[in-house]
Order: structure tokens, then C-alpha cells, then sequence
């Protein structure tokens, strides 16, 4: 990995989280994920899963982590099974993590190397009761891909039948939703590369440059800031492409007078920043264009003052919808009728913006949260209205991440990245 070694006091607090909540004489097993192949002898870089690195630190293929709070033998308490390094793989693959290693980024005191699980996991299974499986049970996931951790699930089954079944995930939702002040630190160095990378992108666009090149600028500060590169999927979409949501291809030409919206950030030690803001090509807005530009940015404003401890999820997001239908009306993109005859099911501001508002985000872009559950503080979400209109040949969104406060409005952690419509238009305009 490229990032700095991460204090391992916060992976020992996690563990020690997590099983305060585990049932008597229950253990826990995580698994990394697969190495996921391509074709040939090609396979996909390596993404570790989240919920192993949140509890152990460890970064490397072929991991599992078991927890046994209850365990007779203390040394079980916290197992760490690694994939035994040798000098062939030093050469082939680069060094692994040895046992010293290991307990130096986990804290976890406890390491086998993995053809020894089989043995001591029967031990430990003929100890406990209760096995906690991590299933996915993110509201966005959609999983065909059978994974690390569902193989392993299906094999202790089948060979402990009698053990009884709990669930992980509830409990990382609500741990992981919240976060501790080295992941916040973790996650403010993701934003400020992603504000080296915005302001390159501010002195190289004009007309004629393409997508893709400024996608490439992008990269080029993240590689350079220690970032392995973007969080997620990077959006470039100049003109009319900003109104397509998830527009990935970024293959057209920058034109006079267009807009480009981008939605792209860094991640930094495995924890996602997310970013979007909307510039000029030529440097500058058009009067039409600053109009809705500025009442974005009044919504995203308001919105994030909304973001309080004990608000709930579905009264943020009516409320910011009252937001949006203010100033669609003011804007005369929207008339009365509009909105006295809308559907409650989809109001009329949906037609010009019609994606949520806020989601968690942290080790995923799309983080651990439980959306019928209140907010709390040192929660993380993304503030990111829009407003699409393809008629006019623009889409606007603007995004920042903040921190919810236990008092007060929530802290940006994106405050340095130039948002305001007159700052942007003099930071391209400089020469």
C-alpha cells in the first residue's frame, strides 16, 4: 500500500467495539476478499474487504480474522490467519506481512499462518455456540458474485451443523456508521487530495480539451499524493452528458459556452472522499447558468444544516425536497399546479432532481449506515443536490463531505475546495 501506517489503536478499539456486542461463547469470522480474475493469468488489482480492514488493519489477500471474546485460552480472544510469506513470493509478489508484522498493524497478538485454520478452528468450534457470519446487507447491494466470505460460509456449515447462526452486519452498520477521530483524519487527507487534484483541473480546462484528459490530470495528482486513485467511478460530463446520472464514458469534446459537471475523488488508505462540482469550459457562467448554479448551492447550504443528531434519513430528505421545490419554482422551472398537483409518491421537483440528497460514506463511498435508525455525531455524509435540466443542454451538482457535530452546524471537510461561482471563474481566469 502506498498511505502511511494507520495508528493500530483504532483497529484494537474496533475489535473491542465489535465484541461488546457479540452474544456469550459466539465467534466471529471475517474473510478478505478474492483476488477476482480477468481472463487468462489476468485478474482485477486487489480491493481488501472493508469490514476485515476495519477491524484488523490488514490489507493483504488471503486474511481471516476470528474473534472469540469468550475463548478458555486467552491467545484465541483474537485470531489473526495469514498467508505464510517465503522468499519466492517476496520476489514475485513483493513482501507480505509477517507474524511481527501483522501484530505491529492490527495490534491482533495472535497469528497463524492459514493451513493452520482447519486444526484450530475445530478447536474453537468444539469451545463455542454461536458463529456470527458477515453477510452484505447494504440497502444498495446487489451481489451475483459469490465471494470469499460466502464459501467459507457454506463450508462450516455443512461440516458444524449444530452451531447456531448470527449476523455481523447489523452490528458494523452501526459501528462503522460512526466514525473515530483517526478515521475523520484518514478521511480529510482523501479530501485534500482531492482539492489538489480540482484546482489542476481549474488551470487546465478550455475549449477543445477532452473528458478523458482532464480524467487524466485527475490521476495524475492523486498517483502523486500517495491515493491509489479514484474512490469510485469518475464522471466528467461536459454539456448535455451531466444529464445522464452515472455518465462513465468521458470520451467527448469540451465545447464553448458548456458546462462540465464532475463527480470524481480520492481515496486515501482504503476511505473514500466524494466530490462534485460543475465549471465553465470557456471560463466563464452564463447568466442562466450562475442562476441555477447558485440555487444548487443555496439547497446543498441548507441541506447541511439539516444534518443534526437525531434527525431521521426520510424527514432529511422531504425537507431538503421543500428546499429544491423553492427554488425550482423561483427558477420557473416549476409553477404551482406543478406542485399542487403533484404525486406524493414523486413530487414535481423530481423532474429536475431525482436522486437522493445524503448518503454515509467512509470506508465505502457508500458507507455503512442504517437509514431507519437516527443520526448521530461523528457521522460522515455527502451533500449533493442537482438540477438537471436537458432542455437547456446542462446539469448542475455540487457536493462536499461533512461531519455531523454533537452541537452545531456540520464541519466540511471539503470547506477548502472552491465551491462559490465567482472563485471559480477567477481561479480559471488567472494567468
Amino acid at each position: 500500500m502506498k498511505y502511511d501506517p494507520i495508528d493500530k489503536r483504532l483497529f484494537i478499539k474496533n475489535r473491542k467495539n465489535f465484541m461488546a456486542q457479540m452474544k456469550p461463547n459466539s465467534i466471529a469470522v471475517l474473510n478478505s476478499n478474492d483476488i477476482y480474475p480477468i481472463s487468462a493469468d489476468s485478474t482485477m488489482p486487489f480491493e481488501q474487504h472493508r469490514d476485515i480492514f476495519y477491524l484488523s488493519g490488514v490489507d493483504q489477500e488471503e486474511s481471516i480474522l476470528l474473534l472469540f471474546p469468550d475463548a478458555p485460552k486467552e491467545k484465541h480472544r483474537e485470531i489473526l490467519f495469514l498467508k505464510e510469506t517465503n522468499d519466492h513470493i517476496a520476489v514475485w509478489e513483493g513482501e507480505k506481512l509477517t507474524k511481527e508484522m501483522a501484530f505491529e498493524t492490527s495490534g491482533v497478538k495472535t497469528v497463524y499462518w492459514l493451513q493452520e485454520f482447519e486444526k484450530v478452528f475445530f478447536e474453537i468450534m468444539t469451545q463455542c455456540e454461536t458463529v456470527y457470519v458477515n453477510t452484505n446487507e447494504h440497502y444498495r447491494a446487489n451481489v451475483e458474485t459469490e465471494t470469499r466470505e460466502d464459501r467459507f460460509t457454506k463450508w462450516w456449515k455443512a461440516k458444524y451443523p449444530a452451531h447456531t447462526v448470527a449476523k455481523s452486519n447489523p452490528i458494523l452498520q452501526r459501528l462503522r456508521s460512526v466514525k473515530d477521530p483517526i478515521e475523520l483524519d484518514l478521511m480529510q487527507t482523501a479530501c485534500n487530495i482531492t482539492e489538489k487534484a480540482f484546482r489542476r483541473v481549474l488551470s487546465f480546462v478550455k475549449p477543445g480539451v477532452w473528458e478523458y484528459n482532464i480524467q487524466a490530470e485527475i490521476m495524475h495528482e492523486f498517483l502523486n499524493n500517495r491515493s491509489k486513485g479514484f474512490a469510485y467511478t469518475p464522471i466528467i460530463a461536459s454539456g448535455n452528458n451531466a444529464n445522464v446520472l452515472h455518465y462513465v464514458q468521458n470520451n467527448q469534446e469540451c465545447k464553448p459556452g458548456d458546462l462540465i459537471l464532475m463527480d470524481f475523488a480520492a481515496e486515501y488508505a482504503n476511505y473514500a472522499s466524494d466530490l462534485s462540482r460543475t465549471i465553465p469550459v470557456s471560463g466563464s457562467y452564463t447568466k442562466r447558468q450562475k442562476e441555477v448554479y447558485n440555487a444548487v448551492l443555496r439547497v446543498k447550504n441548507e441541506a447541511t444544516k439539516l444534518l443534526v443528531p437525531g434527525a431521521y434519513w426520510e424527514s432529511y430528505h422531504e425537507e431538503v425536497g421543500k428546499l429544491m421545490t423553492s427554488e425550482l419554482l423561483g427558477l420557473g422551472l416549476l409553477d404551482k399546479a406543478d406542485v399542487q398537483n403533484e404525486n406524493p409518491d414523486w413530487p414535481a421537483y423530481k423532474k429536475y432532481f431525482m436522486h437522493g440528497t445524503s448518503h454515509h460514506i467512509g470506508l465505502d463511498t457508500h458507507d455503512y449506515g442504517i437509514l431507519t435508525e437516527s443520526i448521530q455525531a461523528n457521522m460522515v455524509f455527502t451533500v449533493e443536490p442537482g438540477i438537471y435540466i436537458p432542455e437547456e443542454g446542462f446539469g448542475i451538482r455540487l457536493e462536499d463531505d461533512v461531519v455531523v457535530q454533537e452541537k452545531g452546524e456540520p464541519i466540511n471537510l471539503m470547506e477548502n475546495i472552491p465551491i462559490e461561482a465567482e472563485e471559480i471563474e477567477s481561479l480559471m481566469n488567472q494567468k
